[in-house]
């Protein structure tokens, strides 16, 4: 609280949001009040926990602290010492790691910069890497280019090389990926996906890099949480390097880790090569209030509790999965292993964006997604539902069938809507969804469907929020 010798220029330190910021306490209003009245279905998104905000939201972001416990630049670090000392020890547990064997670093800001900060450590600029392509689920920061463009820094500053999934079978093609890997003779093989619904055959991939003298990296940013569980195959068996996000399915808030193996005579130098990688390297001062936000998501994660979510959220996406193929739609591959579903729009003849822009109207959270055989990640065909936020917000099977009612409704209506914007442009397609016209019902039926939306999805909880108290903040219009 200020004081009465508090100087003028220092009271707006102890002012409440607010008073001080109306327009930013609005903005964040807004945004509470649209997750509590939709459905989160971005397959990459999760709800954090109670303390986990609370920590996120502490005074250790004041704290300065380039550098490694005992090895700061920086005086006054011995609380963050031991803060990131315990977040090192709780992200070996949560894993079921031996510390003699794995090493981990805690400081990256996101999955981004620990996957280019892992193959800084890795390999050399222009060294050769082999990452899953964009179209079959692979992810931008795996090497992705496009005939014209070297599109991120791991195709810039590296050969990269996608290998594909099995047309037939639409599942990693690890017999092409081999053929490709004796040709190409990679450095790096980096497994992991962000839009893949099935586990990962490790112990192939580790002998394919055996035979060919390449690192083994997983990226486990989408599956992470089912991995600490013991519900997917474990990567850390054979990989020399694991990284992850930790807001998916692992629950926390917004950061990266990068796991090492340290047990064997190849990786002597790998340590520090990583923790070189992240500072100075790739990154500066960590920062500290996320880090103790990611040691407590790490301590619930390593709850036994936390292995019964996990599950929750591996059988509702299996619901989910199929219930759509009840209705009578494709997804790739079938179906699921994971917290994700893959829905092929093609034969609909619907593109993702269309879908997207209903969805979002309705108060259903999607996004637009590349399925195997799409020409460009660009002009997506399909969309991605995963199912860890909805399974936060205490969602069970008989829930995700009411769900999978919801977008079968959206899909009938976005057909409806198509067939009345009379052309394939997406413009026109939003310009029938959102207008009432004389003689077309598809914006009614939008309409319809965003209250029953609405009311469905305010019958559950939000994490870290009082939603009996909550009140619908000013900007928003509902007009039912």
């Amino acid at each position: 609280m200020a004081t009465a010798n508090t100087p003028a220029f220092n009271k707006m330190l102890y002012t409440p949001l607010a008073e001080i910021d109306p327009e930013v306490k609005n903005i964040i209003d807004k945004e509470t009040w649209r997750q509590f009245s939709g459905l989160e279905l971005i397959a990459s998104e999760n709800l954090t926990s109670l303390a986990t905000m609370e920590a996120n939201g502490s005074i250790l972001t004041n704290k300065y602290s380039e550098g490694l416990p005992g090895a700061r630049y920086y005086g006054g670090n011995e609380y963050i010492d031991e803060l990131e000392i315990l977040c090192r020890k709780r992200a070996l547990q949560a894993y079921n790691l031996d510390p003699a064997k794995w090493g981990v670093n805690v400081q990256p800001y996101s999955g981004s910069t620990a996957n280019f900060a892992a193959l800084t450590a890795l390999i050399q600029p222009q060294d050769r890497l082999m990452g899953l392509g964009l179209p079959d689920g692979g992810h931008l920061t795996h090497g992705y280019y496009t005939a014209k463009k070297k599109m991120t820094a791991s195709s810039i500053y590296f050969q990269s090389f996608p290998y594909a999934l099995d047309p037939s079978t639409q599942l990693i093609d690890y017999p092409g990926l081999e053929k490709q890997a004796k040709i190409f003779k990679p450095r790096l093989i980096i497994c992991g996906a962000s839009a893949y619904p099935r586990d990962w055959d490790y112990a192939t991939l580790k002998a394919i890099c055996d035979k060919e003298g390449a690192w083994l990296m997983a990226d486990i940013a989408h599956t992470s949480g089912l991995v600490a569980a013991q519900q997917l195959n474990n990567p850390f068996e054979y990989c020399d390097v694991v990284t992850t996000t930790t807001h998916k399915t692992l629950r926390g808030p917004r950061a990266g880790l990068i796991f090492f193996r340290k047990d064997s005579p190849n990786h002597e130098d790998l340590e520090k090569r990583v923790n070189d990688a992240v500072f100075p390297a790739c990154q500066g001062g960590p920062h500290n209030n996320t880090i103790a936000a990611v040691a407590t998501a790490l301590l619930q994660v390593s709850q036994p509790e936390f292995k019964e979510y996990a599950r929750q959220v591996i059988a509702n996406a299996k619901t989910l999965g199929s219930s759509l193929v009840d209705y009578g739609y494709k997804l790739q591959t079938g179906g699921t292993d994971n917290h994700l579903v893959l829905w092929d729009l093609r034969p609909l003849g619907l593109t993702g964006s269309k879908v997207e822009k209903v969805c979002d109207l309705l108060g259903i959270t999607i996004n637009k997604n590349a399925v195997s055989g799409d020409a460009s990640a660009q002009t997506p065909g399909g969309i991605r539902l995963g199912t860890s936020a909805l399974t936060s917000r205490n969602m069970q099977e008989e829930d995700i069938k009411v769900v999978a009612e919801l977008l079968h409704r959206a899909i009938q209506i976005s057909l409806l809507l198509q067939k009345e914007a009379g052309s394939k442009m997406l413009k026109d397609f939003i310009r029938v969804a959102t207008t009432e016209t004389k003689g077309k019902v598809g914006a009614r039926k939008v309409k319809e469907l965003r209250q029953d939306v609405v009311a469905f999805a305010r019958k559950w909880p939000l994490p870290g929020v009082d939603v009996s108290t909550l009140q619908r903040p000013s900007g928003i219009e509902e007009d039912f």
